[in-house]
């Protein structure tokens, strides 16, 4: 299988480096019950196995990053653990990315656990990139931010998600003075900038604390720390404020392309100021192909080739 020359040790240099050769689409590969029933495996571990070896045979030389979500092979055990073990090393060793999709999120020695779990050379469930969640406060994602960086990998932070009760939270406006979070009068993001005092949204603050932390560990690149940013659907755009992406120097996961009902033109839009950093992923869209893996090869080609016109960028945007 093909694989980037020269590894570069950054994600965001092997993003590039996949990009250019496939373009930015993410395949989500998530193994629902309803769809293992669909495609005749039954739902089942041993379903669950037939999935992952038709989705490496599609993806590997068709895209550049694949996505699992975790709950979906978890839900099966210790088995489903096992396959997605598996997945997870063929992918990578297919010259796949892989992202896993874990969203976890917690303090002190549970993280420290969490990310020696998922990151790492020797980590159980190694993943290039995995997302989390932020709402107990970045800063105690250290554990997470120091080995993604030593690793190479990429934390993906969700700062705006594509599910509509998410926006309660991610549009609260932060104060000042009232902890150590993004945009307080304690922590890191503080003075006058983005995501700070009065008037700055969740989302805001958690993108600017970002962009701090990835201007301290890669200064002049694009940093470790990434963010979950939904696109705004065109129906939807007007009422979704315009977040300072650029700011962040980080790379972008694009949620919700498909059967969330996101489309390119809503991605290419979203991210008009920062094209060659975001990732956009589909998951239900594809599968519904299968399980045919030529068929499941010619939609996920077609739907990469159409993000590879609506963003047309050369590297990483500066």
């Amino acid at each position: 299988m093909w694989q980037p020359e020269g590894m570069a040790d950054s994600f965001a240099a092997r993003f590039a480096a996949v990009r250019a050769r496939f373009g930015p689409l993410v395949w989500g590969l998530d193994p629902s019950g309803d769809l293992l029933n669909a495609w005749g495996f039954g739902d089942t571990a041993a379903g669950l196995d037939r999935f992952a070896d038709i989705v490496l045979e599609a993806a590997a030389g068709t895209v550049g990053l694949v996505k699992p979500q975790s709950a979906f092979y978890e839900r099966h055990g210790w088995r489903g653990i096992r396959t997605l073990q598996r997945l997870l090393a063929s992918a990578r060793g297919a010259g796949l990315l892989t992202i896993l999709d874990v969203k976890r999120g917690d303090v002190g020695s549970t993280n420290d656990a969490y990310a020696e779990a998922f990151l790492g050379a020797g980590a159980p469930l190694e993943a290039d990139a995995v997302t989390v969640h932020p709402y107990l406060g970045l800063a105690a994602m250290g554990a997470f931010v120091s080995r993604a960086s030593s690793a190479g990998a990429c934390l993906l932070v969700v700062t705006r998600s594509s599910n509509p009760e998410g926006r309660i939270v991610q549009e609260a406006r932060v104060m000042p003075g009232t902890g150590d979070g993004p945009g307080t009068g304690d922590g890191p993001g503080t003075g006058d900038g983005p995501g700070t005092g009065v008037g700055h949204s969740v989302e805001e603050a958690l993108l600017a604390e970002i962009g701090t932390l990835n201007v301290a560990l890669a200064p002049g690149q694009i940093g470790p720390v990434g963010a979950v940013v939904a696109p705004a659907h065109l129906d939807r755009a007007h009422l979704e404020p315009a977040l300072d992406l650029p700011a962040a120097h980080a790379l972008f996961l694009a949620p919700g392309v498909g059967a969330q009902g996101a489309t390119s033109a809503d991605v290419a839009r979203t991210f008009a100021a920062c094209p060659g950093r975001v990732m956009p992923s589909a998951s239900r869209l594809l599968l519904s192909a299968g399980p045919d893996p030529g068929a499941l090869r010619d939609a996920a080609a077609a739907l990469a080739a159409k993000f590879r016109a609506a963003l047309p960028a050369t590297g990483l945007d500066g």
